[in-house]
């Protein structure tokens, strides 16, 4: 840990830093484009045809205005999306451990 605090880290400082912006960048556009393909309607639908809100698109299109309980759900449904991206990723990480131990 040493190793690479002191002598990796300040050596890859820059990369480091432009893999954060270039991270941050590309949340927010991979949001915004999904906001303006999905339709952005903020509706139960009756269609798959019909244009819906994604809980990424909710969330960057309500936090600049929301107070109170609103803020909240907001936080709610980040939670939410963490918790499924957590249960995929466990999932993948199961099923490459089996067909690792499959071909052994």
């Amino acid at each position: 840990m040493q190793t690479a605090w002191h002598v990796v880290l300040p050596h890859a400082k820059s990369g480091v830093l432009a893999a954060i912006i270039l991270g941050f960048s590309r949340a927010v556009g991979e949001t915004m484009a999904v906001i303006l393909v999905a339709g952005n309607s903020a509706q139960l639908i009756t269609s798959p045809l019909q244009g819906v809100r994604t809980l990424t698109a909710t969330i960057a299109l309500e936090m600049g205005y929301a107070d109170g309980r609103h803020a909240n759900m907001l936080f709610s449904i980040g939670i939410v999306l963490l918790v499924m991206i957590l249960i995929l990723n466990g999932l993948i990480l199961y099923v490459r451990r089996r067909s690792g131990e499959d071909s052994e």
